[in-house]
């Protein structure tokens, strides 16, 4: 009877070392979880974006954009934008401006555009893949952009 005492409680003992191990070996969760909560630092980097939409007034909008996001609250960016089948004055038009990232991965932006006529510029987004894509919507117009971290 004792013998199966002793075995019992080494088999308890060895299931616990086991799963120990087990979740002692176990990946943790980082700051890199799904589940992380987004602030400004999410987006920094560079970010490729398209442009597509209309301007109510002005017509159909397309363009690209590239924009630096310093993980601070600030970016700057040059774009080429197209509207209504007419080019920019500028090749690449540079602006810059202020960004708010919510925990909850949605966000605001202000962009400053010296010299345009929609300056400045309100938009919301939401970041996704862990801040690897950024989807935009700019206020009171129709138009979207979807923009990509440059790796």
């Amino acid at each position: 009877m004792e013998q199966k005492s002793i075995c019992k409680t080494s088999m308890v003992a060895a299931l616990l070392m086991i799963v120990g191990g087990l979740l002692a070996s176990a990946t943790p969760v980082t700051a890199d979880s799904e589940d992380e909560a987004c602030s400004n630092r999410t987006l920094r980097g560079d970010y490729g974006s398209a442009i597509e939409g209309e301007i109510l007034g002005f017509g159909p909008v397309r363009g690209v954009v590239m924009t630096h996001f310093d993980g601070k609250g600030n970016f700057t960016q040059v774009d080429h934008v197209v509207v209504n089948g007419t080019p920019p004055a500028l090749a690449w038009t540079p602006g810059s401006g202020t960004y708010s990232v919510n925990p909850d991965c949605t966000g605001a932006a202000q962009i400053i555009i010296p010299g345009s006529p929609f300056s400045p510029v309100n938009l919301h987004f939401v970041v996704v893949k862990q801040g690897k894509e950024i989807h935009q919507v700019v206020d009171a117009n129709a138009v979207s952009s979807v923009g990509f971290r440059r790796d």
